[in-house]
C-alpha cells in the first residue's frame, strides 16, 4: 500500500478540535504474553456520538491485525480499510460491540511506547499515544472507558502480573499458564492504561484514608533493589496524607502500585492505580543515593500520586490542554516538597529551572504558549513551558485568590468535573465561580507565549512623604505571535525600612502585598516615613523578568536584610550576574579580570553567617549557571561565559580561602547518615565550600577532596568530591574516577552518575572522553537513562565543550541524534533541541551548528519528533 502521504508531517491545531465521532464505554482486554509475539484481544462496547453517518476510524501503529468482528460477525478485508496509522470500519451502527485481535512484538519495541520489554519484564507506556501500539482504538484523551484487563503468562517467568484497578481473579489454567484479571471502575482515557509483568520483588504497606478505608500499598522492583524502596513507600504515605489535608482528596481504589523499571522515556507515569517509574525516582539508600535523589524521589512520588485527581479523575480533553494536568500537578508537588523540607530552597530550585530553561525556551524557535495552538508531534510538547511555566500560572492564581479562595476553587473544580475530560478554561472558570472573580484577562497566560518583562521606576518625594512605584510590562515577539496584550501579573511587594522591616503603608497598595499589574503601565503611590527599599516579586510571584536599576548597596541590603528567601537569593544572583557580565567583557577584550571588593565583602558575609537553614546558605553561595548567564547576552560566547564564571569562583576562593576552609570543617556531619533537613543543609554547605577550595588547584585542596572521597559514608559526599576532582587535571581525578567505577559497576544508577560527572567536566579532554565512553560497557544506546546520563548531560549540561570552537561537540551530538532516532525518536528529539538556539551564537559556532542541523535534516527516514525540532530551528 502507498503510505507516503501518511509520513508527511501533519500539523494538528487546537482550533480544529471536535468531539469524537464515537465513544467507547467499556474495554475488555486479554493479553497472552510472549516477548516475541504477544496476542492482544480487545472487546469494545461502542456507540455513535450523534446522528452522523461517518465511519469508525481507529488509531493503530506497528500492529498485526489477526481478527476483527462487529457484533459477533467476523469482518472480511473488504469490510474495512487498514493503513499504517489506523483501521477504518464503515459499517458500524449506533451501538455495537467490536472485537479486535492483534499481535505486537515487545522485544522489538525500542521506542518504549506501547508494550515493551525492560530488563526481561513487560511494561507499558501509553502517554501520549502509545495505546495505539497495543490495539486499534480511539486513542485520544476525551474517550473515557472502564477497563477490565486479563493477563495470561508463564508463572515461572512472569510471576507478577499487574494492571489498573482492583484485583478480580488470580488462577492457574489447565495449560500451566497463570491468569490474572483486574478491573478499574473509574472511566479513564487510554493513555492511563498500564500493564506490568515480570519477576519482581515487592514491599507492602497500608494506608488508612481520612474516611477510614484501608488501602494496600505495593512497590515493586528487581529483587536486588527491593531494599532501596523504603524511602519511596514513606514518601507515598506522606503524599496521600498531605493531599487529604491540603486538598481534601482521598484515594479511591483498594490498592496502589508503584513499579520501578530501568528503561523508561520519562521520569514516571501516573497510570490509574499502577504508577510506572523510572528506577532513579524510586530506589534510594545512603550508599547509593544523594540527598538530591532522596528529595527528587519524594517529589516525583508525590507528583504521580497527586495526578490521581489532577489528571486521572479529571483529565484533559485534548493534548493542547496538557498543562491542565501537568502544570496543576507540578504546582501541587512543589507545595508538597516545600512542606516536607526547606520551603525557601525549594522555591529557589524551582525558579532556577524556570529562569535557566523555560525563559530560554520562550526566547527560541520552540517558544509556545502554556496551551499550544498547534503541534506536529505531541511528544515534543512535554516541555518546561507546559510543566514549569504551567505551574507558575497556577501559582499566580493561588497568589491572586489567596489560599482559602484557591481551595474553594479547586474543590469546585474536582466536584464539578469528576469523571470528565476538560480544558484549562474549565479550570479557571471553576476558580472564578467559587470566588466571584473575573479572570478573563488572566487567561492570556495560557494563550500568549513569551516571558513578560516588568520594568520598575521609583519616585520619592521626601517633603510630601510620598513614594511612587511605577510598573510597566512588555513581552517580546515569539514565533507566530508578534503583538502581545498585557498580562494580569501579581507582583508580591513589600517596602522595607532602613532596618529591613516592612513599612506600614497607605495608598493604592493592598493589605495582601500583591500589586495586580493589568495595564501596560501603572503607578502605585504610598505614604511613607522614609525612602523605602522595594522588595519586589516576593516568592517569585510571577514568571517575569524584572528590570530595575538599583545601586549595589540596595542589592546588598536585600541580600542581608530581606525576610523573603527568594528575594535574598535573587539579590545575590543579580550582584553576581553584574560582576560576571563585566568579567565576560574583560575576557573578550583580553583585559585583566577585575573583581569588585564590595562583591567579595558581600559574599564573605553570606559565607560566615550563622544561618539556621544551611541548605539555603549553600544556595546563596552558588553562582549563576552558564545557562542562565547565556540569556543575559544577545550574542552568546559560551567560552567567555565559562571562563568568567570560573575566574570569579577562583577569585572568591583565593580571597576567602580561610573562611571557606573554616566553614568546610564546621559543617562536617559526624552522625550516621540521615536524609533530614539539618544534615542535608550541612552537607550542602560543606560541599559548596569544597567546590570553591578545589578551584585553587593546590595539592592540599585536591588531597582534601580525595580524603573526603575515600572517607565518605554516603553518596552525597562521595559524589561531591568526585565532581570537584573531575574538574581538575592529574592523578587524583583519574584515581577517583577509576575507583568509583570499580566500586559501583554493578549498580546502573550509580554508574549513570559516573558517566554524567565526566560528561559535565570542564576538563580540556571532555569531548574525547565522552566519545570514548560511548564504547564503554557501561553505556547502552538503547537505554534512555544511559543516553541522558552521558550524551544528554554533555549536550545540555556542558556548554563549554558542547560549543567547543572546533565543532567536535556538535558533530558528536548530531551523530547520536541520527543514530538514536532510528531506535527512540523521543530521546533523539530531546538531544536535537540542543541545537535550537544556533542563531544566537557568534558566527563561527553559528555556522558549525547550522551545518549539523542540515546534516540531521538530510538523514533518511527522519522521525516526526526530530523533524519538527530541526525544521523549527532552521526555519524560524
Amino acid at each position: 500500500m502507498d503510505t507516503s502521504a501518511e509520513k508527511q508531517p501533519v500539523t494538528v491545531r487546537l482550533q480544529d478540535y471536535r468531539p469524537s465521532d464515537f465513544f467507547i464505554d467499556s474495554v475488555d482486554l486479554q493479553f497472552r504474553l510472549d516477548p516475541e509475539a504477544t496476542r492482544v484481544r480487545a472487546r469494545l462496547e461502542c456507540r455513535r456520538n450523534g446522528t452522523h453517518d461517518r465511519p469508525l476510524r481507529l488509531h493503530g501503529e506497528a500492529l498485526e491485525l489477526t481478527r476483527a468482528a462487529l457484533d459477533g460477525r467476523d469482518l472480511a478485508p473488504a469490510d474495512y480499510a487498514l493503513t499504517d496509522t489506523g483501521l477504518t470500519i464503515p459499517g458500524a451502527g449506533d451501538g455495537f460491540e467490536l472485537e479486535i485481535e492483534t499481535l505486537v512484538h515487545p522485544d522489538r519495541n525500542t521506542e518504549l511506547s506501547g508494550l515493551y520489554i525492560s530488563s526481561g519484564n513487560f511494561c507499558t507506556q501509553c502517554e501520549a499515544e502509545g495505546f495505539r501500539r497495543i490495539t486499534y482504538f480511539l486513542d485520544r484523551p476525551d474517550v473515557l472507558a472502564t477497563y477490565t484487563t486479563t493477563i495470561i503468562a508463564d508463572p515461572a517467568r512472569f510471576p507478577v502480573l499487574l494492571s489498573n484497578g482492583n484485583l478480580v481473579e488470580s488462577a492457574a489454567q489447565d495449560d500451566g499458564m497463570r491468569r490474572v484479571t483486574w478491573h478499574d471502575p473509574h472511566p479513564k482515557p487510554s493513555y492511563l492504561f498500564a500493564l506490568v509483568a515480570g519477576d519482581l520483588a515487592c514491599i507492602e504497606d497500608r494506608f488508612t484514608t481520612m474516611s477510614g478505608r484501608a488501602v494496600d500499598l505495593y512497590i515493586y522492583a528487581q529483587h536486588h533493589n527491593i531494599d532501596k524502596c523504603g524511602h519511596a513507600m514513606q514518601a507515598l504515605k506522606n503524599a496521600m496524607r498531605w493531599d487529604e489535608e491540603q486538598y481534601g482528596r482521598e484515594y479511591d481504589l483498594e490498592r496502589y502500585h508503584v513499579v520501578a523499571v530501568d528503561d523508561f522515556n520519562m521520569g514516571a507515569m501516573e497510570n490509574k492505580g499502577l504508577n510506572i517509574f523510572n528506577s532513579q525516582f524510586v530506589l534510594a539508600a545512603p550508599q547509593t543515593a544523594t540527598d538530591s535523589d532522596y528529595e527528587n524521589i519524594e517529589g516525583v512520588i508525590g507528583h504521580e500520586y497527586f495526578h490521581n485527581w489532577s489528571g486521572n479523575r479529571v483529565t484533559c480533553r485534548d493534548w493542547f490542554q496538557l498543562s491542565l494536568k501537568e502544570g496543576f500537578t507540578v504546582f501541587r508537588d512543589q507545595q508538597f516538597s516545600a512542606d516536607m523540607g526547606s520551603a525557601g530552597v525549594k522555591r529557589i530550585q524551582d525558579v532556577n529551572i524556570l529562569r535557566t530553561l523555560q525563559f530560554r525556551e520562550d526566547n527560541g524557535p520552540m517558544a509556545h504558549p502554556v496551551r499550544p495552538g498547534s503541534y506536529q508531534e505531541i511528544n515534543n510538547f512535554y516541555t518546561v513551558t507546559v510543566y514549569n511555566k504551567g505551574a507558575e500560572v497556577v501559582r499566580m492564581l493561588y497568589h491572586l485568590l489567596g489560599p482559602r479562595g484557591f481551595r474553594r476553587g479547586t474543590d469546585l473544580y474536582f466536584d464539578r468535573h469528576d469523571g470528565q475530560a476538560v480544558t484549562t478554561d474549565d479550570f479557571v472558570k471553576a476558580l472564578e465561580d467559587a470566588n466571584g472573580a473575573d479572570l478573563s484577562q488572566f487567561r492570556r497566560w495560557y494563550d500568549q507565549a513569551g516571558t513578560p518583562v516588568v520594568s520598575v521606576r521609583e519616585d520619592y518625594e521626601p517633603d510630601a512623604g510620598r513614594y511612587t512605584l511605577t510598573l510597566s510590562q512588555h513581552t517580546p515577539s515569539t514565533p507566530g505571535q508578534n503583538d502581545k496584550q498585557p498580562f494580569h501579573i501579581p507582583v508580591d511587594t513589600a517596602l522595607l525600612d532602613s532596618t529591613g522591616a516592612p513599612m506600614p503603608v497607605w495608598g493604592q497598595g493592598t493589605a495582601s502585598g500583591v500589586l495586580e499589574l493589568q495595564e501596560a503601565s501603572r503607578s502605585y503611590t504610598f505614604e511613607v516615613r522614609e525612602k523605602p527599599v522595594p522588595s519586589l516579586l516576593r516568592g517569585f510571584s510571577a514568571p517575569v523578568k524584572l528590570e530595575i536599576e538599583r545601586p549595589a548597596e540596595d542589592w546588598y541590603f536585600l541580600m542581608t536584610h530581606d525576610t523573603d528567601p527568594f528575594v535574598r537569593w535573587d539579590a545575590g544572583q543579580q550582584m553576581a550576574t553584574t560582576v560576571l557580565k563585566s568579567l565576560v567583557a574583560d575576557i573578550q577584550s583580553r583585559r585583566e579580570p577585575d573583581i569588585p571588593a564590595h562583591f567579595v565583602s558581600a559574599f564573605r558575609r553570606v559565607l560566615v553567617a550563622a544561618e539556621s537553614d544551611r541548605q539555603f546558605q549553600a544556595e546563596m553561595l552558588r553562582l549563576p549557571s552558564e545557562g542562565y548567564l547565556a540569556e543575559c547576552f544577545e550574542i552568546i560566547d559560551p567560552e567567555a561565559i565559562a571562563l568568567a564564571r570560573r575566574a570569579l569562583k577562583k577569585a572568591l576562593a583565593s580571597h576567602l580561602e580561610e573562611e571557606f576552609l573554616g566553614q568546610y570543617h564546621a559543617s562536617a556531619v559526624e552522625d550516621e547518615y540521615r536524609p533530614e533537613s539539618g544534615q542535608i543543609g550541612a552537607r550542602a554547605l560543606r560541599n559548596a565550600c569544597l567546590s570553591y577550595l578545589v578551584e585553587l588547584d593546590t595539592a592540599s585542596h585536591r588531597a582534601r577532596a580525595s580524603d573526603q572521597f575515600d572517607a565518605a559514608n554516603n553518596m552525597t559526599d562521595r559524589l561531591a568530591a568526585l565532581q570537584a576532582l573531575a574538574a581538575t587535571d592529574g592523578e587524583e581525578r583519574d584515581r577517583a574516577l577509576d575507583r568509583f567505577y570499580q566500586d559501583w559497576q554493578t549498580e546502573p544508577l550509580i554508574v549513570n552518575k559516573w558517566l554524567s560527572v565526566q560528561a559535565a567536566s570542564p576538563a580540556a579532554d571532555t569531548v574525547e572522553r565522552v566519545t570514548a565512553l560511548t564504547g564503554h560497557p557501561a553505556f547502552d544506546v538503547r537505554n534512555p537513562n544511559k543516553v541522558r546520563a552521558l550524551i544528554g548531560a554533555f549536550a545540555q549540561g556542558n556548554p563549554l565543550h558542547f560549543h567547543r570552537r572546533d565543532g567536535k561537540g556538535y558533530e558528536l551530538i548530531a551523530g547520536y541524534v541520527i543514530d538514536i532516532d532510528r531506535l527512540n525518536p523521543q530521546i533523539a528529539a530531546r538531544l536535537a533541541s540542543a541545537f535550537s538556539f544556533w542563531r544566537r551564537y557568534e558566527p563561527t559556532r553559528r555556522r558549525l551548528m547550522h551545518e549539523q542541523l542540515q546534516r540531521i535534516r538530510r538523514s533518511p527516514e527522519l522521525s516526526r519528533d526530530v523533524a519538527e525540532i530541526v525544521s523549527k530551528a532552521l526555519d524560524h
